[in-house]
């Protein structure tokens, strides 16, 4: 497993939501899924991230009751709440995409320069 840098996980978590609305859990378990394993955020990071973008505008949030399967219709359930890339958002993934891709194509110089001994050898 690979640990995400905060930049990271921002970029992440935003290009999950740039498919549509979901909440921590399932943003959790997409991450996971996409990265096949690879990158895992706990709630510990998940939560305070979310909340953070809120805060910035980059995401709108809502909220939803979830009751259990076969429970009672009058009774309550727990709550839900549900994460919506906001326009901001989605101008702010465009830009941190366009700045990864930068980023890379640097990088891929570097490497495409290493000797095949090197590579070999990592």
């Amino acid at each position: 497993m690979l640990t995400l840098k905060q930049d990271h996980s921002q970029l992440v978590v935003l290009s999950v939501l740039a498919v549509g609305p979901s909440y921590g859990y399932a943003i959790s378990k997409d991450i996971a899924a996409r990265s096949e394993g690879h990158f895992k955020l706990s709630p510990s990071g998940m939560y305070p991230l979310l909340t953070k973008l809120e805060k910035n505008g980059l995401v709108t949030t809502g909220w939803e009751e979830v009751k259990a399967a076969g429970a009672d219709p009058d009774s309550t359930g727990r709550r839900r709440k549900w994460y919506t890339l906001s326009d901001k958002g989605h101008k702010q993934l465009a830009k941190r995409i366009e700045h990864h891709r930068q980023v890379q194509s640097i990088l891929d110089g570097f490497v495409s320069q290493a000797p095949e001994s090197e590579l070999a050898n990592g």
